[in-house]
Order: C-alpha cells, then structure tokens, then sequence
C-alpha cells in the first residue's frame, strides 16, 4: 500500500512539474500545444522525435527551448549534402608530442551530448543518415572499432522537410522506426499566428528557463515505466497495431490493397510508452483510451507504408489510422 501512495505521490509532483515545464516552452513556441505535448511526451517515455514541417515553423526553436527547459547539454548539427558521417561521430587524429612520438586521440563529435538536434535530416545522404541509426538504438557508437558510450540520458529531436522539397532524402525505414514518434507541424491557424506575431517581435521576448536536469529526467523516465496500463488500453493497442499490419489476423481486406507494410512490435512498445506520458501531462495516474486515439497517428504514421495503387487513390496514411481508429469501440480519432 505503502509503494501505490509513493507512486501517486511522485505522479502529482512530476504532473506539477511537468506543467511548469509546458509553460515554459510556450513562452516561446506560441499556440502549438499539441505539438509541444507529443514532444515532451517522446522525452518523457526516453526515445527520440521527428519534426516533420514546411521550413519557418519554429520546429528549430522548438528543439533549442526544450534544452533549455529540461536541463540538458545539447548539440546541433546542419545536415547539407555534403555531411560525412565523422561529422557527427567525431574521429581520431594522429598526433605528434615535442618528443616525436605519435599516438592516435579522438575527437567527439556533435553526438556526444544529452539532447542533439538533427537540423533538416533529410538534406544529408543515405550514408550519413545511416551514421545516427546505432547511436539512436544503443546510445552508444563504434569508431576506429571501439565501442562509445554517449551521454545520459541521450535523445535526438531531429527536423525534416516535406520529402517532396528539391534536395531531400527519403530516410531508410530502420531508421524511421528509431524514432518513438513523428510529429507533424502544420501551419498555425489566425489566432494562434496573431499570439506569435504579438510574442515575438517586441523587446520582451519570452524567455524559457530551466525545469528538469539530465539526473530529475531519467528519474521521471523510470517514473513513466513504472505507472500501471489497464487490460483494456493494452487490449486497445494491440488491436491498433496488429489491425495496421497486411495480411494480419486482425487486419481487414482493405489494409492488404492499401499498405505494403505495417507497424511492428517497437510501434506497441511506443504507443505503450508514450500514452503513459500523456497520462501524467494531464494529471492522471494511468493511460486511457483517449491517450491511445491522441497518439495513433504520430506512433504509427512513419511505421506504415502505401501501395502504389493507394497512392494513386490519393490516399493518406493519416486517413488510414483515423479508419483504423474509428473501427475499434472506444477509440476515436483526436483533435
């Protein structure tokens, strides 16, 4: 009885402080609360995001307030065509003392931090978009075959450009699945455009200011983990994620003649987590059923692909997961 207070008692004081930290960011990246919620929701269930969004967005001030606000040392990087990967890894050099001897010393590169900032991911080559992938899944990387450790916690918030923009980069699907969610940042509507006009261009811009460090982060990462998940939002997103696979059990026709492939287990593992997060982001002890519909589309949307003849159609993944949805009791696609 004892622990369940305990847990109660650390859920309401990292709802409290979470809310604090949701402010602070909305100082500065003005009127996009879902947006805002499904990024902190990703830092909170430990993994890494992608900003996708037309450039001029606030999705690189969005990344840079985030630093701030958790507490943590960060990294950018530009990604260009002309990106290697020991740009991001770092790599050794040879150097020579007074005495003339030589030895090899290496040289961090920009992975080395607590939260980097993957800056337009998509402008860089397959290979060096590839550079990311064993970082992002073990936090750890292999230079000159040894083994580095990176920080902790480590989590990559990465921006991208709409793929159909002149010089992009589709990134490889392994590397899509790294990321816990895909976060769409569309253009905001008058009001909130108006809020961002009248925020931004006076003296007095909002200003974030630090709420979590790398130690309180992981230890509300653990917090997450331990929170119980009822039967019925377990049940609800494994039947989500089984139901988006072609040629499932649980899939109708219809997912075989739109999608290619599907989600995978990592897809349940994400929506698990970060529904999880959603729950303390609102105040409450234990996910729900809105939490799963919330979080469908930014979990699954990079983890399913269309057919040819689905595209001819002019169908949307989106489209497709709202279908999904609104074919399971209790679920109902978000705002």
């Amino acid at each position: 009885m004892g622990s369940q207070e305990n847990l109660v008692a650390d859920v309401t004081a990292l709802a409290e402080r979470l809310a604090q930290a949701r402010a602070s960011v909305e100082q500065r990246f003005v009127g996009q609360h879902e947006v805002v919620e499904q990024v902190l929701a990703a830092i909170l269930a430990g993994g890494h995001a992608l900003l996708v969004g037309q450039p001029g967005l606030g999705k690189t001030m969005l990344v840079d307030t985030l630093a701030t606000v958790m507490g943590l040392d960060s990294q950018r990087i530009q990604f260009t065509p002309d990106l290697m990967p020991a740009d991001i890894l770092g790599s050794e050099v040879l150097d020579v003392t007074d005495s003339g001897a030589r030895a090899f010393r290496f040289i961090e590169g920009p992975v080395f931090t607590q939260l980097l900032m993957a800056d337009e991911i998509n402008r860089a080559s397959p290979r060096t978009q590839s550079a990311l992938l064993q970082a992002m899944q073990e936090r750890q990387v292999t230079v000159a075959g040894q083994h580095r450790d990176l920080g902790r916690p480590f989590h990559v918030l990465a921006t991208q450009n709409p793929i159909e923009q002149e010089g992009t980069y589709p990134l490889p699907e392994a590397q899509l699945d790294r990321f816990l969610l895909q976060i769409d940042v569309d253009y905001p509507d008058r009001d909130t455009e108006r809020g961002i006009l009248l925020a931004t261009t006076g003296l007095d811009e909002g200003a974030a200011h630090a709420v979590f460090d790398g130690p309180g982060l992981i230890a509300a990462q653990r917090l997450i983990r331990q929170m119980p998940v009822g039967e019925t939002v377990v049940d609800a997103i494994l039947d989500l994620v089984r139901a988006a696979r072609p040629g499932a059990d649980e899939a109708g026709p219809w997912v075989s003649e739109s999608l290619i492939w599907g989600p995978g287990p990592r897809a349940a593992q994400a929506l698990m987590l970060v529904t999880r997060a959603r729950a303390v982001l609102h105040g409450r002890f234990a996910p729900v059923l809105d939490d799963v519909a919330a979080l469908a589309a930014p979990v699954l949307r990079h983890r399913m692909a269309l057919g040819f003849a689905a595209r001819a159609r002019g169908e949307t993944v989106d489209a497709i997961i709202a279908r999904l949805l609104a074919g399971r009791a209790g679920l109902t696609q978000a705002a």
